[in-house]
């Protein structure tokens, strides 16, 4: 039985695309290793979404070919963003690849190994016309508590900034009875969070029905039992309604979790990244989010050093981020892409000052998370354990309360753990807030 090791780099949604091909492979009787010394395939799938990401995943790349020489490795597959992007360089420059992946290819995996083993260099790179359902063979490899759940794929926005829709393709959503059965299919196999993603995860269904399909698919999947948290990412603000607003409130299944990526707030930046909505919009938006206080918690992510961003317009963006005081924020030195709009743009912002602007920024939000962490201390929660360690009797465990998104946010501390274990969902108070995470006790 040949031994198929992976590297997934990059977002969840990609994550989503690894464990479809290891899937496939699984049931054609091959073996799924994490040990790349030990693997006759390594497949790497890779991200192309900045500048950081685009290097990550060559080192990747080089460091999975050395395993021809040093490993088992008869055949190194590389999928995703960056084959998409850059088939011909990635052809020419590394003949230590085998085969090309696209991010509509996904499929044709095993098609491109039996392509390989009969001698020829494969390379598919089909539209992105097409999603994993329900009936796709997938191999999860998250918690067997947690999954992800891809909705929607590609993006209609044009974001002056953002190689995603080249890469991706335009809009293509999944039908909702498609998520549903899904859905219903990982509750029945004990998972007890999804987590729902999209690249615009609000804009689900307008390539269907020419409005938000999100609300009808919430309120089918609040109703599937042993599920126990649904949350949202990538919460863009052109489709997000008072309706969708109301039901994440309402919903006690819906984390009341608001991750809404901005990107910046000053108006003349909205409009060379080419936004869809105002900075009157925005404020609008946030205003409503905050209105009803410790109900929501609010995450966003900015980007700063935006070509032609003047003083005055980072300025802004502080003030913004100080006075809404959002629960976390990611920041982002602007990455200059190429083929974006954004690229070619002048007034290109040094790398210097984007890192001074970085570091600002962050120095801001560290204060106000603080804050906010502390404001917590006293309040009641669900904590879901990830896991547990003991030492000298003393069982201590780690994990998420509901306002904590996987991989993106902080954790809670248990100290005293008692028998918990791993997937457990158990009540607690939150007694100290720090900067990042959280500690607290069972009740």
């Amino acid at each position: 039985m040949e031994k198929i090791g992976f590297v997934s780099l990059g977002c969840s949604k990609n994550l989503i695309d690894t464990e479809v091909m290891l899937g496939i492979l699984r049931d054609k009787h091959m073996e799924i290793t994490e040990d790349l010394a030990e693997a006759d395939i390594i497949i790497v799938n890779t991200c192309t979404f900045i500048e950081k990401a685009k290097q990550e995943s060559i080192d990747t790349i080089l460091k999975a070919a050395a395993y021809k020489t040093e490993g088992h490795c008869q055949m190194l597959i590389v999928t995703g963003c960056l084959s998409q992007q850059y088939k011909e360089e990635l052809l020419k420059e590394m003949p230590e690849i085998d085969a090309l992946l696209g991010t509509g290819s996904w499929d044709r995996i095993w098609e491109a190994i039996d392509a390989v083993k009969q001698g020829r260099r494969a390379c598919f790179m089909d539209n992105v016309s097409h999603l994993y359902d329900q009936t796709t063979s997938r191999l999860r490899t998250t918690p067997s508590y947690s999954a992800y759940v891809k909705i929607g794929e590609g993006c209609n926005n044009g974001c002056s900034f953002c190689i995603i829709p080249h890469v991706r393709g335009r809009l293509y959503s999944r039908p909702v009875d498609s998520v549903v059965a899904e859905v219903r299919q990982l509750a029945a196999d004990g998972v007890k969070e999804i987590n729902l993603i999209a690249q615009d995860t609000t804009s689900y269904g307008v390539d269907l029905a020419g409005h938000s399909l999100l609300p009808d698919l919430l309120r089918q999947l609040v109703n599937i039992e042993g599920i126990r948290w649904i949350r949202l990412f990538y919460l863009y603000p052109h489709y997000f309604t008072d309706e969708l607003m109301d039901l994440i409130i309402t919903e006690d299944k819906i984390c009341p979790y608001v991750d809404l990526p901005l990107q910046h707030i000053s108006q003349p930046v909205l409009q060379r990244m080419n936004r869809r909505d105002t900075e009157d919009d925005v404020r609008r938006l946030v205003d409503k989010l905050c209105a009803h206080g410790r109900k929501l918690t609010l995450r966003s992510t900015f980007i700063v050093g935006f070509p032609g961003e003047t003083e005055e317009e980072f300025q802004t963006l502080c003030d913004f981020v100080e006075q809404t005081k959002f629960d976390d924020v990611g920041v982002f030195t602007y990455s200059q892409e190429e083929g974006t709009p954004a690229a070619k743009m002048a007034d290109q912002i040094p790398e210097d000052v984007k890192e001074e602007r970085y570091h600002a920024l962050m120095a801001i939000q560290a204060k106000v998370s603080e804050q906010r962490n502390q404001e917590l201390e006293g309040t009641l929660h669900t904590m879901l354990i990830e896991d547990v360690t003991e030492e000298n009797g003393h069982r201590q465990a780690v994990g998420r309360i509901e306002v904590q998104a996987p991989e993106v946010d902080g954790l809670t501390y248990l100290e005293e753990a008692g028998t918990v274990k791993p997937g457990d969902m158990v009540p607690v108070r939150i007694v100290q807030g720090f900067a990042y995470d959280l500690v607290a006790e069972q009740v």
